[in-house]
């Protein structure tokens, strides 16, 4: 069973990627890269993505991680940052019922695109 059925489909990612976004603009660490972003199409983004990386269906249309990331390493992200969005990510799974182990391959899916985020 892929990682996506295993946390509970699409309601589940929604839920999540909510929260998840709620706790990242409220983080006085990563929350200035959100500025003037449009977050309904942002999270929309990231179901996509978390979706198809995580074996649902593939419906991201968005950009590679190296392009849509550019911006933003051009305005200071780095390794810190991305360490972040784990760390949220991670704890929004937990407090949604996934077991440390679908946590660390989350997290593990997340470090994966990590240079390409970073554009290194």
């Amino acid at each position: 069973m892929a990682l996506f059925d295993e946390l509970g489909g699409a309601a589940a990612v929604d839920k999540a990627v909510d929260i998840f976004y709620r706790r990242m603009l409220a983080d006085d660490r990563v929350a200035r890269f959100f500025e003037g972003v449009d977050m309904d199409k942002q999270a929309a983004k990231q179901k996509a993505f978390l979706t198809m990386v995580m074996g649902g269906p593939h419906n991201y249309t968005g950009k590679d991680m190296r392009t849509g990331h550019a911006g933003l390493v051009s305005k200071g992200l780095n390794d810190t940052h991305v360490d972040v969005v784990i760390e949220h990510l991670g704890a929004v799974l937990k407090e949604l019922g996934a077991t440390d182990a679908q946590i660390g391959q989350v997290a593990a899916l997340a470090n994966s695109v990590r240079n390409d985020v970073l554009s290194r």
